[in-house]
């Protein structure tokens, strides 16, 4: 390899992690996306106003999410919800390109079941995104993960936030991919962004 080409595949390198740097740093709402599809999914994850009144379907509860059947249009990402049950973890996920792959900007899973020690595939998940993260910190609420683990897990809660169905997992989920040996969730459809939690009991 000639000396010219080394420096310049060391110079792509350097500025590929310059870039990915600034990225992670100033992550836009629309992530790293290269398609108009994928952006629109990034904005959906990220948006950081609560649903008003008027936004919230009724129909949706923890036990209507759980209903078996092939779910994919049963509800519409247009509408928030608000549901109720038991917290079995809390835990950060892999860095993702809707966070532009920063493991400091992560989303926080939480699982939420009808009782406790519900199967992984009678699970939902409901997320907290960096931006509500920073967003609750301004205003004195700690949503960081450890804090969120030590109040919720073993707890009956109620979240409220808009409708997201994660086509990135929907073949990890019983509704949409029934009796898949290693499926970890009941629905693809989540809560993400949660931006209420209360602790019922």
């Amino acid at each position: 390899m000639t000396r010219a080409r080394t420096l310049s595949i060391i110079g792509f390198v350097f500025a590929f992690i310059a870039l990915w740097l600034v990225l992670a740093r100033n992550c836009p709402n629309a992530g790293i996306a290269f398609t108009a599809k994928a952006r629109n999914l990034h904005h959906l994850k990220n948006r950081t106003s609560a649903p008003n009144t008027s936004d919230f379907d009724s129909n949706v509860t923890l036990e209507q999410l759980l209903q078996p059947g092939d779910d994919t249009t049963r509800w519409t990402t247009e509408r928030a919800a608000r549901i109720q049950g038991e917290v079995i973890d809390v835990a950060y996920a892999r860095p993702e390109a809707t966070n532009c792959f920063s493991p400091c900007r992560r989303d926080i899973h939480i699982l939420v079941a009808n009782r406790k020690g519900a199967a992984k595939n009678e699970q939902v998940v409901v997320e907290i995104t960096p931006n509500l993260q920073e967003s609750s910190a301004n205003q004195g609420i700690d949503w960081s993960e450890q804090h969120l683990h030590d109040e919720l897990v073993g707890h009956w809660c109620e979240f409220e936030g808009w409708l997201f169905f994660d086509a990135g997992h929907a073949d990890e989920a019983e509704n949409t991919a029934a009796r898949n040996p290693t499926n970890w969730r009941a629905t693809a459809w989540e809560i993400h962004p949660v931006t209420k939690i209360t602790v019922i009991r």
